[in-house]
């Protein structure tokens, strides 16, 4: 099997089966399809001990769009380069890579199928106490271990230039930062919320915001991103919390990552009012939400700073007071980034089940425009905060 092929359940057995080691050698081989995502196939390999694995595999196309939107195969390369940097420094909160091929864009991991996605946890009410420790540490630490107070310089401008991924950051570029913000084929949103789209549109300060961000995430290559990491990309128990789907991973603004996950709670904020009727139990997921956010915003800033501290090599970054002006920038983006992402995530390409799947239309439609109006909001009035709490104070006072 050299010259690339996509896979059907037999070829996936197969390429295990030749592979070997994945399983013993007397080992019966199930196999099937289970990918819901926009761009890959991901197979389950089952024995009949029921050990598995993971293997996905990019497709030369967006798989939600079809064979009109090419793309690299070399996002598989991406995907399984981060996730194996990301381990070294973060093995706790990273999916474990046990084995990769360029050439047919294979990646094999191991099976996390005991935990949940996030997502689908907090659509159902469902809280996770150590969900914003957990994810602050895997972003704070593997955002230090790449970045300019950890990296020399020559080894960061090598990394960059390894990481390059122009072809999925165009998809993030066009569909955070365009799409919403003009008339494109690929948008999709009820009529009814034609009124505040048209808002959002001739919105010249928001506009010029998204602008600013948009910048950033174009010229800022300050440490390597997951690149996608919102509440679909976690898997998550009540002692564990695991980042997979890393393949818009590329060196750029430390933020984004930060604030496409606050954003992603905050959209599920948004729609618990469509989706839990009772007040009571309302507010207690709306109470985790917000504490989540906190944790998160605090442990972030916490550990970047202690990492910085304790393991910066680079003399003039050790600046005293330095890198807490760099944070406070990272966090102004954050929230920007966040903005954007509910914006994007409400009227864009990629929506999310928290609002699509409220069953009631003018509950779904309530929520919905809460998102727009909570993401246009912290958008605008990011660069007033100033530290974590200025951060959090701002959510609270939007979502009012």
């Amino acid at each position: 099997m050299s010259a690339y092929q996509a896979f059907d359940n037999d070829k996936a057995i197969e390429y295990i089966n030749n592979l070997g080691g994945m399983f013993p050698p007397d080992a019966q081989l199930n196999c099937y399809e289970f990918g819901d995502g926009n761009l890959n196939l991901v197979f389950r390999v089952t024995d009949q001990h029921n050990h598995s694995v993971i293997l996905k595999q990019a497709l030369p196309y967006a798989r939600c769009v079809g064979e009109s939107w090419p793309l690299t195969l070399d996002r598989a390369r991406i995907e399984a380069s981060a996730l194996r940097r990301h381990g070294e420094v973060c093995p706790a909160h990273t999916v474990r890579v046990l084995h990769h091929n360029s050439e047919q864009a294979v990646t094999i991991l191991e099976d996390l199928g005991h935990l949940n996605i996030l997502r689908s946890e907090l659509n159902a009410g469902r809280t996770f106490a150590n969900l914003g420790r957990d994810v602050a540490h895997y972003l704070a630490t593997t955002s230090f271990y790449h970045s300019d107070f950890y990296l020399t310089p020559a080894n960061k401008k090598a990394l960059i230039q390894s990481f390059t991924n122009p072809e999925l950051c165009a998809i993030t570029e066009e569909l955070f930062f365009d799409d919403p913000y003009q008339d494109n084929e690929r948008n999709h949103y009820p009529d009814a919320l034609r009124k505040e789209v048209d808002k959002l549109r001739h919105n010249t300060g928001l506009k010029l915001a998204i602008a600013q961000l948009k910048q950033r995430f174009l010229s800022a290559p300050q440490a390597l991103l997951h690149g996608d990491a919102h509440s679909g990309s976690l898997f998550v128990d009540d002692t564990t919390t695991k980042f997979i789907d890393p393949e818009f991973a590329f060196f750029g603004p430390i933020g984004f990552d930060l604030g496409s996950f606050i954003g992603n709670l905050l959209l599920n904020f948004c729609a618990q009012h469509g989706r839990i009727c009772e007040a009571s139990k309302r507010r207690d997921i709306h109470t985790y939400l917000l504490r989540t956010i906190d944790i998160c915003l605090s442990e972030f800033d916490y550990q970047w700073q202690t990492l910085c501290e304790q393991h910066g090599t680079d003399n003039t970054l050790q600046a005293p007071g330095y890198a807490a002006l760099f944070l406070r920038d990272v966090l102004q983006d954050a929230i920007g980034y966040c903005g954007s992402e509910m914006i994007r995530r409400t009227i864009g390409l990629a929506h999310v089940s928290d609002l699509d799947e409220i069953e009631d239309e003018q509950a779904r439609l309530r929520a919905q425009r809460l998102a727009l109006e909570v993401g246009e909001q912290l958008i605008l009035n990011a660069r007033s905060c100033h530290n974590k709490d200025a951060c959090y104070q701002l959510i609270i006072s939007v979502l009012q």
